[in-house]
């Protein structure tokens, strides 16, 4: 049947059996520059494709991204400003681990709270974007710009239900624009730092080594999701694993 056919949607297809167009061998004989006029530039290429033309490149290693973010809901309503640091903290930290993942910079750092629409309680939503001095994987210099932004928009008295944070304006860490005149001559580079930080949290699991802003409280922390209904990482967990017994 022609709705198998990788691309063709329902919609699509419904249209395509009401012409007469019924099996995959049918879409095969059309003439691709008619799919386009009639339908759409996406079937047209589904339909070269079918006959032998390729016109989707294969991607070998997937594009950097754009922007990246972290974000959580929160087990509980959070109010206190320090218990929001430390999902900030955790938040830009696992942010910068993914950005040099890509050996990517970031010249943004975007932070923000908000309530829970859901509730009946005083509304509050806030973001911020802070810009850094020079592009920057280094975790500590991001989650640094996160925490001054978290300062900024944080309101006591509101229940906070979700906070993230975004890194954007992200450049390859091949090519760095460098200020005029206006070097640091003590500026160090902490690239085989962060380069050891991955690799410990990577060997020995996440937040074996973190900011002291992330809290010792591990997943007895404030903010800490419910996940009471969390898939067990059968093949992935040791904790996890099923255990057969004769």
């Amino acid at each position: 049947p022609v709705n198998e056919v990788w691309g063709v949607g329902r919609q699509i297809s419904k249209a395509l059996v009401e012409g007469g167009l019924k099996t995959v061998l049918d879409l095969v004989r059309l003439d691709p520059a008619m799919v386009k006029r009639r339908w759409s530039v996406v079937l047209e290429r589904t339909v070269r494709e079918l006959q032998g033309t390729s016109c989707v490149e294969l991607e070998h290693e997937p594009q950097a991204k754009q922007e990246i973010a972290c974000t959580r809901s929160f087990g509980h309503p959070v109010t206190e400003q320090s218990d929001l640091a430390e999902a900030i903290t955790e938040f830009a930290s696992r942010a910068a681990q993914k950005l040099r993942k890509q050996s990517s910079l970031a010249g943004q750092v975007l932070c923000f709270i908000r309530t829970s629409p859901f509730r009946q309680d005083a509304q509050y939503s806030r973001s911020i974007t802070v810009p850094l001095r020079r592009p920057s994987a280094d975790t500590a210099v991001i989650v640094a710009a996160a925490l001054s932004g978290l300062k900024a928009i944080y309101r006591p008295d509101f229940k906070m239900a979700k906070a993230g944070v975004m890194l954007l304006e992200l450049q390859s860490d091949a090519v760095q624009q460098q200020e005029l005149a206006l070097e640091d001559d003590n500026v160090v580079d902490k690239g085989r730092l962060m380069t050891t930080l991955d690799g410990l949290n990577q060997r020995y699991g996440r937040g074996t080594v973190l900011m002291a802003s992330a809290g010792l409280a591990g997943n007895r922390r404030a903010w800490s999701m419910k996940q009471e209904r969390r898939t067990p990482g059968y093949t992935t967990c040791w904790e996890d694993m099923a255990v057969a017994r004769a």
